[in-house]
């Protein structure tokens, strides 16, 4: 795909100023990061239409921080990225990572439609 080829609307949803509209977002890989992020950070049950999106990592700040809620975590983002992405992408491999207050998300996948493999990692809070 080349630039003239795709455009999205860009995640976390943004105003371009200058043009007066929704940001926009031309590269694919990033458009699919950014899906990877909304199927990581949105909570079952927070968007209407679609309840059972998402796999909730935010949820994880009320859950303690050990290798227990690690591996919880690590199975619940597979399984959300495989159900979800899977006709965009092909998840080989999740590790989560309990560290002091923090987990560390790596995540790593083939981007089907470009034969691509493309690395995710996140630090997250907790």
């Amino acid at each position: 795909m080349t630039k003239q080829d795709f455009t999205s609307i860009r995640y976390p949803i943004g105003v371009n100023a200058g043009l007066g509209r929704l940001q926009e977002e031309p590269d694919y890989a990033e458009h699919v990061d950014q899906l990877v992020r909304q199927v990581l950070f949105t909570s079952p049950g927070e968007r209407i239409d679609r309840p059972d999106f998402g796999c909730g990592v935010k949820r994880l700040v009320f859950a303690p921080n050990s290798e227990i809620s690690a591996s919880l975590a690590q199975v619940t983002i597979f399984e959300s990225l495989k159900r979800w992405l899977e006709p965009i992408i092909t998840v080989n491999d999740v590790k989560v990572t309990a560290i002091n207050e923090k987990l560390e998300i790596r995540i790593v996948y083939l981007l089907k439609a470009r034969q691509e493999r493309r690395y995710l990692n996140l630090e997250v809070t907790i």
